[in-house]
C-alpha cells in the first residue's frame, strides 16, 4: 500500500488547543506553613557572588519571583519559581555539609579578591566550588604567613571572626632583639593603639639566635597588624610572623608552605558542633578509597580564574537569546570581529608520493582465508 502524502498545513487555519478545567485544591488551614528563606542569602549560596552584591542585583529589577519583581529581603520557599534575566535559577534549599580548606600562606600573598595592582591572591589558586564560593576566615596581610582557613558557610565563618566570640588566634613571632620581663607584663596588660588599647593573653620566649628571637604569642582580636604593632611599640620590629592556630584548628606539620588540605566530613562536622551551628540531618556521603586517599592528602593549588559574580555580568536580552537560541557570551564579545577563513599556504618542494613508496602486498595466511566460512 503506497504511502498517502502528508497534508500541508493552512498558515492562517487557527490552532485548535484542549481545553481543560482544573478544579483547584482546598487549602488547608491546618496544615503547618512552608518555611521561607531570605532571597539574596539563597542566592549568594549558589554562587552568584556575596549577599551584599545579591541584594544590589535585586534592587536592579532583574530577578523575579513567580513572574514578579523580587524585592530585597523578600522571602521565597521551594515552591516558587526564581529567575535571573528570564533565567531559572537552581537555590539550594535545603542545608549542606560546608567544605573546609586549609591554606599554609606564603609570603607575597594578598587575601582580597580586588586588587588594582594586580598582585597574587589566595584566592587564584582555589579549587573550584559547586553552589558556592570561598569565603576566608581571617585575613593575613601581604608579609604574614601561617594558617589560612577557607570555608563555603558563611555562618561559620563569622563565627570565627566575630569579636564577640573571642576566638584565639595564634602566632609565632621573630623580632629583632629582645623582652624584658616588664615589657612583657606590660604586654599582657595592654598597651594603648591608635585604634584603642590591645593586649597578649599569652606571651612565652621560644629563644632565638644572636639579635633575633622567637614568642608565641595569643590574642582574641583580628585588626589590622595588631601584633606587628605591639611589638613596634617598644622599638621592636617584627622580622617574620607566622600563624600557627585558629581557634580549634591547627596548621598540621604535613602542609607545608604554598600546600593545601581538605578537611574530611567528619571533621567539619566537628567544627559546626564547636560553633554551635546546625548539622545538616542528611547522612555524611559515603567516599570511595579514592576519594578517601584524595581527601586526606596534601596538594598544591594551581592558579585558575575566578568565577565572576552576576552582579559583573551584562543583563541577557531574554527575547534575543531563545529566537538565536545562544547561551553563550553577551553580544559585547560576540560578532565584533569576523573570523577570517584558513588559507592552507603551499609547501614548498612537496615530494608527491609514488608506486614505489607503496609496500609490497603480502602473502595472505590459509587461516585468513578460511576465516568466517562455515
Amino acid at each position: 500500500m503506497a504511502r498517502p502524502f502528508k497534508q500541508q498545513r493552512d498558515p492562517q487555519r487557527p490552532v485548535r488547543r484542549p481545553t481543560t478545567n482544573f478544579t483547584p485544591l482546598a487549602v488547608d488551614p491546618n496544615a503547618p506553613a512552608v518555611p521561607t528563606q531570605r532571597l539574596h542569602k539563597l542566592l549568594a549560596l549558589a554562587g552568584l557572588g556575596s549577599r551584599r552584591d545579591m541584594e544590589e542585583l535585586i534592587a536592579s529589577g532583574r530577578v523575579t519571583v513567580n513572574g514578579q519583581i523580587a524585592t530585597v529581603g523578600a522571602g521565597v520557599t521551594e515552591h516558587d519559581v526564581v529567575r535571573l534575566d528570564s533565567r531559572p535559577l537552581r537555590l539550594p534549599f535545603e542545608a549542606e555539609l560546608p567544605q573546609v580548606l586549609i591554606y599554609h600562606k606564603p609570603e607575597g600573598e594578598i587575601v582580597s579578591q580586588d586588587d588594582p595592582e594586580g598582585r597574587a591572591s589566595v584566592f587564584d589558586k582555589l579549587p573550584k566550588v559547586k553552589n558556592g564560593k570561598w569565603i576566608a576566615i581571617g585575613r593575613l596581610d601581604m608579609n604574614t604567613s601561617g594558617l589560612l582557613i577557607f570555608t563555603t558557610s558563611g555562618e561559620l565563618a563569622n563565627r570565627f571572626m566575630h569579636p564577640r566570640y573571642e576566638v584565639e588566634r595564634e602566632y609565632a613571632v621573630r623580632i629583632f632583639g629582645e623582652l624584658t620581663e616588664g615589657q612583657i607584663a606590660q604586654l599582657k596588660e595592654g598597651i594603648e593603639l591608635e585604634d584603642g588599647p590591645a593586649n597578649f593573653d599569652s606571651i612565652i620566649p621560644q629563644g632565638g639566635e644572636g639579635a633575633n628571637h622567637w614568642y608565641q604569642v595569643i590574642l582574641r582580636e583580628g585588626r589590622n597588624r595588631e601584633v606587628r604593632r605591639l611589638f613596634e611599640a617598644f622599638q621592636l620590629p617584627v622580622s617574620r610572623l607566622m600563624r600557627v592556630r585558629f581557634g580549634p584548628v591547627n596548621l598540621p606539620p604535613r602542609v607545608k608552605r604554598g600546600k593545601m588540605l581538605k578537611l574530611e566530613q567528619k571533621e567539619v562536622v566537628g567544627l559546626l558542633e564547636w560553633a554551635d551551628l546546625p548539622v545538616p540531618k542528611a547522612p555524611l556521603r559515603q567516599l570511595t578509597q579514592r576519594e578517601k586517599l584524595k581527601s586526606t592528602a596534601v596538594f598544591t593549588p594551581k592558579v585558575r580564574k575566578q568565577r565572576v559574580s552576576a552582579l559583573d555580568r551584562p543583563p541577557r536580552d531574554a527575547a534575543e537569546g531563545e529566537a538565536t537560541g545562544y547561551r553563550g557570551k553577551p553580544d559585547s564579545t560576540r560578532g565584533s570581529v569576523a573570523k577570517k577563513p584558513a588559507t592552507r599556504k603551499p609547501a614548498a618542494n612537496r615530494r608527491v608520493r609514488q608506486a614505489s613508496d607503496l609496500s609490497a602486498p603480502q602473502m595472505q595466511k590459509k587461516s585468513d582465508r578460511n576465516r568466517g566460512r562455515g
